[in-house]
């Protein structure tokens, strides 16, 4: 009788509840199940938009311990998933370059041409560079860096650092998402995503970097 007393569209928040939930895992969870994980991620999508579209019109008709198990799953899988984006790229050449520290609030581009790897350091809205790199793009690690990065961070790896911030002064224009359009979102759109790419492999080209660009990459912080 209580199910029958939830609004309808409050359904839409069961499924991704069931799917994520450690229950349903260790119930569930074996060869054949995680065959059908690509369609299973298809479904799995269009039901969280479902759960976007509902939750602001009625999330407060749910009880507290049930959003709090919707909460925890997606905090789970968002764990999961974001280990796995940060992996993007890691073969890419040259392979003795070790794999940049993706900062958080923003995102890393990056391409290989010539033997050399390059990648520019962008920002989310509403974030801005801790230090001044209007005239410093990106940064390389190749052979002539002897395939460290050309970093100004103590460790090596680390590129850059966005930090919140109300305005955006100092990285160059191309150097921030656009509004409403982070590197997630951008990422989730792959004409936006080739967009990001072909325009850092211009800038490259415009500061005498020119030749077939390999291993292009978005990784997201």
């Amino acid at each position: 009788m209580e199910m029958k007393k939830r609004s309808p569209c409050l359904m839409c928040f069961l499924l991704p509840v069931f799917l994520l939930s450690p229950a349903s895992s260790q119930a569930t969870t074996n060869s054949s199940s995680c065959s059908s994980v690509p369609t299973l991620l298809e479904h799995l999508s269009a039901q969280l938009k479902i759960v976007v579209e509902c939750a602001d019109t009625h999330a407060s008709q749910w009880r507290e311990n049930d959003t709090a198990t919707l909460l925890d799953s997606l905090r789970r899988a968002t764990d999961v998933l974001q280990k796995h984006q940060k992996t993007v790229c890691l073969d890419a050449a040259p392979t003795q370059c070790p794999a940049p520290v993706v900062h958080s609030k923003g995102g890393l581009v990056c391409v290989t041409i010539k033997e050399a790897r390059y990648c520019k350091p962008m920002c989310n809205k509403g974030y801005d560079f801790s230090f001044l790199r209007r005239s410093r793009l990106y940064e390389t690690c190749s052979a002539l860096t002897r395939y460290l990065w050309t970093t100004s961070y103590v460790g090596g790896n680390k590129l850059a650092v966005c930090n919140k911030s109300s305005i955006e002064i100092s990285g160059a224009e191309t150097a921030y998402f656009p509004k409403d359009q982070d590197c997630l979102k951008t990422k989730s759109d792959h004409n936006l995503e080739q967009q990001i790419i072909q325009t850092f492999v211009s800038e490259l080209k415009s500061n005498g970097i020119d030749g077939n660009p390999e291993h292009e990459c978005l990784i997201c912080g």
